[in-house]
Order: structure tokens, then sequence, then C-alpha cells
């Protein structure tokens, strides 16, 4: 259950946008109609508050989360993001390859402090927002991935209804980050593909070899990043995972972020297409 400063509560059961942010409530909501989201919580900003100012109770819940899921991604949902007129995509610090209670803590502390910072204070002012909002926090299992991506259910460029999707080796950072060239496909609505072009993926995000934030750049085999990294099989997949978000959101137009591991495929984050 939710309240409190020292509840943590599952994503399946973050309900309330207003409390836990856009980010968390739709993927509680995916949860909740059974796609394949990785498990994971949400902090409320009085959670994350709590965090921040050292509550005991708060840090043990905090240990517990991190017994239960293992290593991490811990992203920001503030009430303002990820919206229909708001994505604040890339304005708040994610910390990815957490593992323990205290790099756990500390990540938390982390997302919360990009919520003051220019950027995010930046991005606010343009939109009209209320400068220095409470920061809601998602805590979810991370997903080691071999392929990753986003995935629009309409063409950013001319609007045109059909999947455009970008996606390279490992973690999805290397394409919402602009690492790299992905690869990009065009995928009519059922799944036939119109177009391919092939990227440059010289470099993967990838998990490292250390503790903490475990995450780190490698230089891709040339013959592998000549390679396309999704086949027929995973472009159908995609194509069925959105046709899937029209029935849980009600909506067509979709800005996805996307993973594959082992064969399996995750939907890591949604939200409305927005210019903003």
């Amino acid at each position: 259950m939710s309240g409190g400063r020292s509840t943590v509560t599952p994503l399946a059961e973050a309900v309330d946008v207003d409390v836990f942010g856009g980010k968390a409530a739709q993927l509680g909501a995916a949860i909740r109609c059974g796609l394949p989201v990785p498990g994971g919580y949400a902090l409320s900003p009085d959670v994350v508050e709590a965090v921040v100012d050292g509550h005991p109770p708060a840090i043990a819940a905090l240990a517990g989360v991190s017994d239960e899921l293992g290593l991490v991604a811990v992203r920001s949902s503030a009430p303002d993001e990820d919206s229909a007129g708001a994505s604040f995509a890339g304005a708040y610090l994610s910390v990815l390859g957490v593992s323990g209670a205290d790099a756990l803590a500390g990540a938390v502390r982390d997302v919360h402090r990009s919520g003051q910072l220019a950027g995010a204070r930046s991005y606010q002012a343009t939109l009209g927002l209320e400068a220095g909002s409470r920061m809601a926090v998602v805590v979810q299992q991370l997903v080691d991935a071999d392929v990753a991506g986003v995935l629009f259910t309409r063409n950013p460029v001319t609007g045109a209804d059909e999947r455009v999707i970008e996606a390279s080796w490992g973690l999805g950072e290397a394409v919402v980050g602009g690492l790299v060239t992905p690869d990009m496909y065009r995928v009519a609505r059922g799944g036939t593909t119109l177009e391919r072009r092939l990227g440059d993926k010289d470099i993967a995000i990838r998990l490292g070899r250390g503790g903490g934030d475990l995450t780190e750049e490698i230089s891709v085999d040339p013959a592998r990043a000549g390679t396309y990294c999704l086949g027929e099989a995973e472009l159908a997949a995609l194509d069925g995972l959105a046709t899937q978000c029209d029935d849980v959101y009600g909506a067509h137009d979709h800005d996805i972020e996307f993973a594959f591991r082992g064969g399996g495929m995750f939907l890591l984050q949604r939200r409305p297409i927005t210019h903003a």
C-alpha cells in the first residue's frame, strides 16, 4: 500500500499520476493489463524526500527493494513528466546498474537532485510549469538488453500512421542518448516492413565489470555493427506491442522504449508522442 514517508509502492499499484508521475502510472497500467514490464516499485515524492533526508525507515524500505530486485534502473517520474504536453525526455537523470541498498539510496538522491539542475528548470520554464516540481522515482529491475531502442507509432517526421523503430545493440541509452546512428525500420500497422535502413552501431552500452553504476561503452565488432539488430520476428513482436498499447491506453500515439533479452521482449517506458 502507498502512503507515508517509508512505504514503497509496487508499480502495479501506482495508479495516481498526481502522486507517482506519468512514467510510474503508465507502467502500472501496462503491468495490470499483462504487458511485459520489468518488475519494480514507485516511490512517491514523500518517500523520495525521506530518502534524501536520510530517514531510517525509508532507507530500510529501499534495502528491502534492493534485496528483492537485485540490479536495478532508477528513473525520474515527476508529476509533469511523460504527459501528453511534456515528455521531459533527457531532462532528468537516470541511473542504471545500481546494486545494493547504499547505492540505491544514492541513486534516488541523484535523480532527485537532477530536478533542481539548470536543464530541468529551463525545460519547466519553457512549458510554463512550476520550477522544482516534487520528484517521484521508479525503481525497476534492469534488463541487460541484447538489443534495445525506441518505437514511435506515428512517423515523427511525416505524421504517417506507421511504426518507426530505431534500435541498436546493448542498452537503449545508446539510442536515446544519440551515441550511435541506430538501425531504422518503418513498419505498417499489422507488421509489414516498409523500409529498413542500416545504422552505424559501432559502440554499445553494456553492464560493466565493477560495482556501483555498472554501465560502460564498449566497441562493437565491425561485422556485428554492420548487421541489422532486429529481424522480422522482433519487428512483428513490436507491432503487436504497439497494438496492445492502443488497447491499454485508449490512444494510438505512443513513444515506447523497449528491450530484447534472450528472445524475450520488454516494455521499459511508454509516453504519449509529444513535440515538447
